[in-house]
């Protein structure tokens, strides 16, 4: 079992950064793919990112590609979302996710076993 906690959310401006951290703790963080998915008010959760367990593969969805970036450090037990160039359509409530299915879909949000409680960011114009 993994417990999943994430940080570094908060209020930004369009055009600002930010950096979103995914604190792990339990079982070998080398052994699970991890992820972030968000969820907009009124709208369904989506897939953001997801990176493999050694970190060499990364995912995105193509709305957040060139702008945002999933990394990990195998070290910290900590994944990381750095957000650039932030949109008001960015707004969301953003989930960090772990999963050892790595033969699965890894934008799926039904691959992954353990999720955060989410951290709020909110971009205005």
């Amino acid at each position: 079992q993994v417990e999943l906690v994430e940080s570094g959310g908060g209020l930004a401006q369009a055009g600002d950064s930010l950096t979103l951290t995914c604190a792990a703790s339990g079982r070998t963080f080398s052994t699970y793919c991890m992820a972030w998915f968000r969820q907009a008010p009124g709208k369904e959760r989506e897939f953001v990112a997801a990176i493999s367990r050694s970190g060499g593969i990364t995912y995105y969805a193509d709305s957040v590609k060139d702008r945002l970036t999933i990394s990990r450090d195998g070290a910290k037990n900590t994944a990381y979302l750095q957000m650039n160039s932030l949109k008001s359509e960015d707004t969301a409530v953003y989930y960090c996710a772990a999963t050892t299915k790595y033969y699965f879909n890894l934008r799926l949000a039904r691959t992954y076993d353990y999720w955060g409680q989410g951290t709020q960011v909110t971009v205005s114009l």
